[in-house]
């Protein structure tokens, strides 16, 4: 890194760049002295550069200076360099003035002239000087000046009034020196704030990881020179977040020498103590007595007095003034130092595992089974928590300390699997499975090895049926339930979970099945819990709701992310994820800063279809973009990419946007096609059911729909069936297929999946109602209006409405059929699902609303058919839409045609848009 440029520092400058030059432009007029103060590299120097600037824009005369450490015993060495530039000058002072100052600075003989008179001295030459051009005085450092010259200045600094000169002088706050600045104006540079510094950061650094540019920003303080350094001094994996940050972090050459320098003069011992304090990381003065003895505090006096630390009676805690101080004191320590320390500290920690291990690990110079097992340990509840790169690097740290080949690969394997699993990635994953079968080779088509391999290529490219048989050869051979109780069986079976689900074929399951049944005892409930609910709810989901509905109530105050997804996955089909939403949440929180982007993206899937399921379709909208931005980045997790593409197509959909939805759901397919992933293309398809129904075309929306789900079958294993169901059988009553929709209805109630949720009860009885004949439809459709807990649903209400409208209007029950379509009307608008607003719109104007152009009507049906034809739809869908022949439809428009003056249905269009408006009110009067 270069030095600090001007630009660099005024990040966030604005008020004090605006303070200086005021300050040069009155100095220059009266005369006038400031002090400005600021801790080490906050931007001193580079203010004083823009006051020389300003100073030379304004026409003045600029004397610089700056303290020395080692001329501090010189006398008058930095008057010298003040007054150097005048000293052709001097021989218009006085015969004394001129005297004093030669002999001062070592131009004359005779005895040292006393101070006062040298101040005169030197006040009455800046006068004479700036007589004729101002004078500006830049001195900086003045804690650091010699005590003759400080003495000086702070004699000149107070005599400046009607002198055009001015005094600028820096120093650091509260930091000893000879310049007398009690009451001479000063103004503190304090650090940037958290939005400069932000902004400084991503300026310089747009590839540092937030959670890394977090950290810098906490450790930096705000102080410049650190905010441009501290990501110098890191490695790329943990400048990226894929290595875990250090907890003291590296200081560069130039940010050492800056905050070591009061380090080094400090007692051997007080800097032995000081370390201890730095790697333990709570500074808890307890640990320090518990390690040094009961005169810890004494011994830390001396960096009290440097003003390096303090300890804070309230909490016992020992506070570093700069939190670099803790890694300058960490950089000027030996490794021998360090590791002895860690040892201590280990000690001292024997109640607390996760800290004793990783002070073990760093006081460890070999193999050390004991830090490696609880290393171990460490990281299974890093991967709970979410901490994806603390739970990489744990299990790396632990296979480097392992005593064995066989231990040391595993451990590998199980890192490797927690970065394919938790990050997203795949590369770094690949390398580690590699090294670990390196260091055991009869790793390689094991458990472990497969479970690994199966999620890269999950990741890296989708491979279903390569994933599948990988894990289904390993699963089969494996020891059985000793695998089990270290967690191997666990993740492979978590993965053929996916690998069968993402497949979406009915005969995938079987092997799977075929092993739960084998290790049933040995199997989580939380895992069990999900194979009922999401590989066929149709079928096994209402036998274990009140097992669901415990767990779901269990996530209050949940903290194992892992137990958090299971749950809110096993909760996806039965609509429980209204429940899971604030322990989803913290997942997100958690994982965001953590690096844990498979976990974080797992929330947003499940987050993104809650809130469109409850009509928070901007919400849902926002989290699909977030969760697929996230989903790519880590190269691979196309598993998780799919559904944010469907979740921003059914969107697209429903609020009218077709080329969006049908570019999406074209990309869902071809992806999915080649790789087997056919739950990803049955998904593609109910895009296109929706945009059909939309449109009124009532015949694509039976093809899509049939297609994933047959008429009279609830697919097995296709747990979206549940979702299209009411969608299929209103497809087919609108084209006149009744016996497929009566068979469809007979396999929703045999399967009971009314049951399952409020939601797919309001869709089930609404699937009844619309198969249903005249005399029976009203009664089942106000049974699906009054479902508890259906009014959460709002899309879905709005459908069933609009759908028992449609059915009152055609049955001439028109003031009901309004009420009805209003609130329909209500909920589309609400939605902004446009498509939905236009065929709720058409019904409400159907039921008693007329048009007049030149004396001729259209009737409401008239104008209906209109509005159809001129948006394209052809005699046979306008009359599947409004139960009418084709013909019907036909000799409808052969009246439409003249009365709008028009000859084709190209016209239509234009004719429908020059009638005057209509009356707002026609049907909101007495019949609402």
């Amino acid at each position: 890194m270069g030095g600090l440029g001007v630009a660099e520092i005024l990040f966030g400058r604005s008020s004090e760049l605006a303070l200086i030059t005021a300050f040069v432009q009155r100095a220059g007029i009266d005369g006038e002295a400031l002090l400005l103060l600021g801790e080490p590299s906050v931007g001193k120097t580079v203010f004083l550069d823009v006051a020389v600037d300003a100073a030379s824009e304004a026409g003045m005369r600029v004397l610089r200076a700056a303290g020395v450490e080692f001329e501090a015993d010189l006398t008058y060495s930095g008057l010298h360099q003040v007054l150097f530039p005048l000293l052709d000058e001097f021989g218009r002072l006085s015969a004394v003035h001129r005297d004093a100052l030669n002999a001062a600075l070592g131009y004359g003989a005779g005895p040292a002239p006393d101070r006062l008179l040298v101040s005169a001295a030197t006040l009455t030459a800046l006068r004479q000087a700036a007589a004729t051009t101002p004078v500006l005085v830049i001195v900086d450092d003045v804690a650091w000046l010699d005590r003759a010259t400080a003495g000086v200045l702070g004699f000149v600094a107070r005599r400046l009034a009607g002198s055009h000169v001015g005094l600028l002088a820096s120093s650091r706050p509260e930091q000893e020196s000879f310049f007398e600045h009690a009451g001479l104006p000063s103004h503190e540079l304090g650090p940037l704030d958290e939005q400069a510094a932000n902004a400084l950061l991503k300026s310089c650094f747009p590839d540092l990881a937030p959670q890394v540019r977090q950290r810098v920003l906490t450790e930096a303080q705000g102080n410049p020179l650190a905010l441009l350094e501290l990501p110098v001094a890191l490695s790329g994996g943990q400048r990226t977040a894929t290595e875990t940050l250090p907890v003291v972090l590296p200081l560069t050459g130039r940010l050492q020498a800056l905050f070591a320098s009061r380090v080094l003069g400090l007692p051997a011992r007080t800097r032995q103590l000081l370390l201890l304090a730095a790697l333990d990381g709570t500074r808890d003065v307890r640990v320090l007595q518990a390690v040094a003895g009961p005169d810890a505090i004494d011994l830390l006096a001396p960096a009290e007095q440097a003003g390096l630390v303090h300890v804070d009676d309230q909490s016992d805690r020992l506070v570093f003034r700069h939190p670099l101080t803790r890694s300058a004191i960490v950089e000027l320590s030996t490794s021998g130092d360090r590791r002895r320390a860690h040892r201590l500290l280990a000690a001292q920690l024997t109640g607390q595992p996760e800290r004793q291990a990783w002070h073990l690990a760093a006081a460890a110079t070999g193999p050390d089974e004991k830090a490696a097992g609880l290393l171990e340990q460490v990281a299974h509840r890093l991967v709970r928590r979410g901490d994806a790169t603390g739970a990489v690097t744990a299990l790396l740290r632990a296979a480097d300390l392992s005593s064995d080949g066989p231990s040391r690969s595993l451990r590998l394997a199980a890192a490797a699997h927690a970065g394919a699993t938790m990050t997203g990635e795949f590369r770094n994953p690949s390398q580690v499975l590699a090294t670990a079968c390196s260091a055991n080779p009869q790793l390689a088509g094991s458990l472990p090895a497969a479970t690994v391999a199966a999620r890269l290529l999950l990741n890296a490219d989708g491979d279903i049926d390569t994933a599948y048989r990988l894990l289904v050869r390993a699963i089969e051979t494996s020891a059985g339930p000793s695998d089990v109780s270290d967690g191997t069986m666990i993740r492979a079976l978590q993965t053929l979970m996916t690998v069968c689900y993402s497949g979406g074929r009915a005969e995938l399951w079987p092997a799977f099945d075929e092993a739960i049944a084998r290790l049933a005892p040995h199997i989580p409930g939380d895992l069990l819990l999900l194979s009922r609910t999401i590989a066929d709810p149709a079928r096994t989901g209402s036998q274990v709701l009140s097992e669901l509905d415990a767990a779901v109530s269990s996530l209050h105050d949940e903290a194992d992310h892992v137990r958090i997804l299971t749950i809110s996955a096993a909760a996806t089909f039965p609509d429980r994820l209204a429940g899971c939403r604030e322990a989803l949440l913290r997942v997100v929180r958690d994982g965001r800063p953590n690096g844990a982007i498979g976990t974080t993206v797992s929330a947003l899937t499940s987050l993104s279809l809650d809130d469109f399921s409850a009509g928070r379709w901007d919400e849902a909208q926002q989290l699909a973009d977030e969760g697929l931005d996230l989903a790519r980045a880590g190269g691979g997790e196309w598993l998780l990419a799919w559904i944010f593409n469907h979740r921003k197509a059914v969107l697209a959909a429903a609020r009218g946007d077709p080329d969006t939805a049908r570019a999406l759901a074209d990309e869902i397919v071809q992806w999915a096609a080649p790789r087997g992933a056919c739950l990803a293309e049955t998904h593609a398809r109910h895009v296109h059911v929706l945009m059909a129904l939309g449109r009124g075309d009532f015949e694509d929306a039976y093809r899509h729909a049939s297609a994933i789900s047959p008429p009279g079958v609830l697919a097995s294993h296709v747990p979206l069936a549940l979702w299209v169901a009411m969608d299929l059988v209103e497809a087919a009553v609108r084209t006149g297929r009744h016996t497929e929709a009566a068979a469809h209805v007979t396999a929703v109630q045999d399967a009971d999946v009314a049951a399952l949720s409020p939601r797919l009860a309001l869709l089930a009885t609404a699937s009844e109602a619309i198969a249903a004949p005249d005399d029976l439809a009203s009664g089942l459709f106000k049974r699906a209006l009054a479902v508890p807990g259906a009014g959460r649903f709002r899309f879905d209400l709005g459908r069933v409405r609009l759908c028992y409208g449609e059915r009152l209007r055609r049955a001439r029950a028109t003031t009901e059929a309004r009420a009805q379509l209003t609130a329909a009307l209500e909920i589309f608008e609400g939605l902004d699902a446009k498509p939905w607003v236009t065929r709720a719109s058409s019904e409400l104007r159907a039921t008693g609303r007329a048009l007049r152009r030149d004396g001729d009507s259209l009737t409401p049906q008239e104008r209906e058919i209109a509005e159809l034809a001129a948006a394209g739809l052809s005699n046979k869908q306008i009359g599947q839409r409004l139960f009418l022949s084709h013909r019907t439809v036909g000799a409808h428009l052969y009246q439409i045609f003249p009365k709008l003056g028009v000859t084709s249905r190209a016209a239509l269009r234009d004719a429908l848009a020059s009638l005057p408006p209509e009356p707002q009110d026609e049907y909101r009067g007495d019949d609402r």
